[in-house]
């Protein structure tokens, strides 16, 4: 491996070939939940079927969302997101997140992958799905405030955290950092998918998404839910063996990558040189898994990367 400025060129020996294949069907089995032929079926269904989609390879959500810094984004923005009190008392009464959270990482991943790279009709039909699921998250906070996750307050705290997560990521962790021009772009497209689960005016440029981003910090709180939640994400995850050592590099840089305030309401501080260490040793393992994947939206980027470096 070499590195070219911020740009990772991975070699391809064909030596390799055994161990990425079995790297890659970890990955899948995890991300993708269910077997193989129900995961052919899956890549099938998004990537090879035929038709109109709302984004096309050179649009940068494309690249951004089939590269594996989107793994550190995924913990980074539960780590934000938690913060709210009020989104947060909607995943603890309703989500499956302790019980099955590969479950729930299954869900999340194909909403991503189905309104980023499926034709329009299936990414319309999941747009229902889930309209349809948050007007069914109702309750009351334990401040005794009530909640819904049809708000759109809510909707646009958790459309702002994510999208911020999946770009700061991306940015320190991918082949090669987004231009402020493809940002804004990346920001923009994300907010057309926004407006479509009920967000009023999402952000359409990084300036935007981090002015609403910081519009939101009275708000946020440190809660016993929510640090017991960074705890379940970073301190004693569902794995063990060689899957948990490589996510807990993807979760260590996931918290260098959040803001400062993040880290002090979560009780998470980090000193200059360990977030150093941490950024460093996630940049190789995501590399690793950039190696290892062979995703059907993974390969343009790869040749994108190459002509940019």
């Amino acid at each position: 491996m070499h590195r070219t400025g911020h740009t990772e060129v991975m070699p391809r020996p064909s030596i390799v070939t055994p161990v990425r294949a079995m790297v890659q069907r970890r990955l899948k089995d995890r991300v993708a939940g269910g077997d193989a032929v129900s995961q052919q079926e899956r890549e099938d269904r998004i990537w090879r079927t035929p038709g109109e989609r709302w984004f096309t390879p050179d649009d940068p959500i494309w690249w951004v969302h089939s590269d594996p810094s989107i793994f550190v984004g995924g913990i980074a923005a539960l780590l934000v997101q938690s913060l709210h009190p009020l989104a947060m008392a909607g995943v603890m009464g309703h989500s499956s997140f302790r019980d099955d959270p590969w479950r729930r990482l299954n869900i999340t991943a194909d909403h991503v992958a189905i309104t980023t790279y499926a034709p329009v009709e299936q990414a319309e039909r999941q747009i229902r799905i889930v309209n349809a699921v948050h007007k069914k998250v109702v309750g009351t906070a334990p401040d005794g405030r009530p909640y819904a996750a049809s708000d759109p307050h809510l909707l646009a705290w958790v459309h702002l955290a994510e999208t911020w997560a999946f770009h700061a990521a991306h940015q320190v962790y991918g082949p090669t950092a987004l231009s402020r021009r493809d940002s804004d772009a990346y920001v923009a497209s994300m907010a057309s998918i926004a407006e479509r689960l009920g967000v009023l005016d999402p952000p359409r440029s990084l300036a935007a998404l981090e002015s609403q981003l910081t519009a939101y910090r009275p708000e946020l709180e440190g809660t016993r839910d929510a640090r017991d939640t960074a705890s379940f994400l970073l301190d004693d995850p569902p794995l063990a063996g060689t899957e948990r050592l490589a996510y807990d590099r993807l979760a260590a840089a996931a918290v260098a990558v959040v803001p400062e305030w993040t880290r002090e309401l979560l009780g998470r501080r980090r000193g200059t040189a360990r977030r150093r260490v941490d950024i460093g040793v996630g940049r190789r393992v995501v590399a690793g898994f950039r190696w290892a994947s062979e995703h059907p939206a993974h390969e343009p980027q790869w040749e994108r990367t190459r002509m940019r470096a």
